[in-house]
Parts: C-alpha cells; sequence; structure tokens
C-alpha cells in the first residue's frame, strides 16, 4: 500500500482497532461492576444456598448482557460517525 490512500487505510484500521479495545475494556469494567453490584451481597453475607445461587446466576447473566449491549453500542456509535471523504470542504461542489 503506497501512496496517500494507504496511509489512510491504515489509520481508518488503526482507528478500528483502538476503537474495538474501547469497548471490549469499558463493558468488561461496566459488566465486573454489575456483577458485583449484584452477586456482591451472595458473598458478603451468610444467604442460604438457594439466594446465593440466585444472586450469582442473575448477576452473571445481567453482567453478559450488559457486556454485549455496551460493545455493540460503542461499535455502532463508531460506524456512525463516518468521516468527510475530502476533509476541510464542506460544500459538495468545493
Amino acid at each position: 500500500m503506497t501512496g496517500y490512500g494507504g496511509r489512510r487505510d491504515q489509520a481508518r484500521r488503526d482507528a478500528i482497532t483502538v476503537e474495538i479495545g474501547y469497548a471490549l475494556c469499558s463493558a468488561a469494567f461496566a459488566a465486573a461492576l454489575l456483577f458485583g453490584a449484584v452477586a456482591g451481597p451472595a458473598f458478603v453475607f451468610d444467604l442460604s444456598g438457594g439466594a446465593r445461587s440466585t444472586l450469582v446466576g442473575t448477576g452473571g447473566t445481567l453482567a453478559a448482557v450488559l457486556f454485549v449491549a455496551r460493545v455493540v453500542s460503542v461499535l455502532v456509535r463508531f460506524q456512525g460517525a463516518s468521516q468527510p471523504s475530502q476533509p476541510g470542504r464542506t460544500n459538495p461542489d468545493s
């Protein structure tokens, strides 16, 4: 890949890679916080087996759903922010 188009394509790939990394890291952090908030009491307090398994199962399910939702929302938002084909030009006739 040589020329201006090659650099532009590489920059776009780099931007996508960074955005995917951000989506995964932020989703993992949010999911871990949610899991801790929901399932945390099961480990802190002396709960019965049924209550503990319910909290852990619910926390795991909600964390997984939040993880997927966060990754999808970040990547869709990134995809929607398209760059102009000719930076600096606002009028299509210019």
